[in-house]
């Protein structure tokens, strides 16, 4: 095996281990971060209802224009604020984080640190 297929599967198992005890409820959805090279997605999902309550990612039009760059902190800081605001409108205040399977270091951390001084709670 090369070292980028080494490296997804480890990322993958980690993912799968984190998902086995992170569960997004109506009363506490679970948030969940998708990065790539260039953007950061992230949603607030409540897995009972299997519904997607709100998201935000460096690719949607209100960030697309402020922020140069999707990949670094911070455009990372930039979707952690506007997924806080949209979370806290639609009644949202405490959830799960998922960091589905990456380090809590970088960009991660910055909209984890970002959505909490936003208003959320996790």
């Amino acid at each position: 095996m090369d070292d980028n297929k080494v490296k997804a599967l480890r990322r993958t198992r980690r993912k799968r281990r984190v998902r086995k005890r992170v569960y997004g409820t109506g009363l506490r959805p679970r948030l969940t971060v998708s990065r790539s090279l260039k953007h950061i997605y992230v949603q607030i999902i409540d897995d009972d209802a299997g519904v997607t309550i709100c998201s935000a990612s460096t690719r949607h039009r209100s960030l697309r224009d402020g922020v140069k760059n999707g990949g670094n902190k911070a455009a990372a800081k930039a979707v952690g604020v506007a997924l806080a605001e949209r979370a806290v409108d639609k009644g949202v205040k405490s959830v799960r984080f998922d960091r589905n399977g990456y380090r809590f270091h970088g960009r991660v951390k910055m909209l984890a640190e970002a959505a909490r001084e936003a208003g959320l709670e996790f």
